[in-house]
C-alpha cells in the first residue's frame, strides 16, 4: 500500500476524499477494497479530531426517533404522561423531569448527552 500515511491536515483529508471516491464501490478482502477500508478509517479518525458534530438537539432527536420506530404522539404520552406535557415539550414549553429522562433514554433509545443538556432549563432548545 504506497504512500499510505496519516492524514495530517486539510490536504491530506481532501485527497484520502478523492481516493475513497475512486475505491468506492471496491470489492472487500482485494488490494482496492483493503485500501478503501483503511482509508475510510483514516477519514473517520481525522473528522473526529477536528471536524467534531454537535449532538442534536433534544426536539429534533425526539421527533427522528419517532419518525424512525413509527410512533405518533399517542405513543409519547406513555413515555412522557398527558397528552398536554408532550405537546408542551415538542413546543419547547416544558423541561424534561429526571423521570422523563429516564424514560426516553429507556424507550426511544436517545442518546443520554442530549437528554442531560436539556435537564434544568424551562425551555429544552
Amino acid at each position: 500500500m504506497k504512500d499510505l500515511r496519516p492524514i495530517r491536515n486539510e490536504r491530506d483529508y481532501d485527497h484520502a476524499l478523492a481516493e475513497v471516491e475512486e475505491f468506492w464501490g471496491a470489492k472487500a478482502g482485494t488490494p482496492k477494497g483493503d485500501r478503501l477500508d483503511i482509508l475510510t478509517t483514516l477519514i473517520e479518525a481525522y473528522e473526529t479530531e477536528y471536524c467534531p458534530m454537535d449532538p442534536p438537539e433534544l426536539i429534533e432527536a425526539i421527533k427522528f426517533r419517532m419518525e424512525q420506530q413509527g410512533l405518533t404522539r399517542k405513543h409519547l404520552e406513555e413515555i412522557l404522561g398527558a397528552r398536554t406535557r408532550v405537546s408542551e415539550v415538542l413546543n419547547r414549553k416544558r423541561g424534561l423531569s429526571i423521570s422523563m429522562v429516564r424514560a426516553l433514554l429507556d424507550k426511544l433509545g436517545i442518546s443520554a448527552e442530549i437528554l442531560i443538556r436539556a435537564i434544568g432549563g424551562p425551555k429544552t432548545v
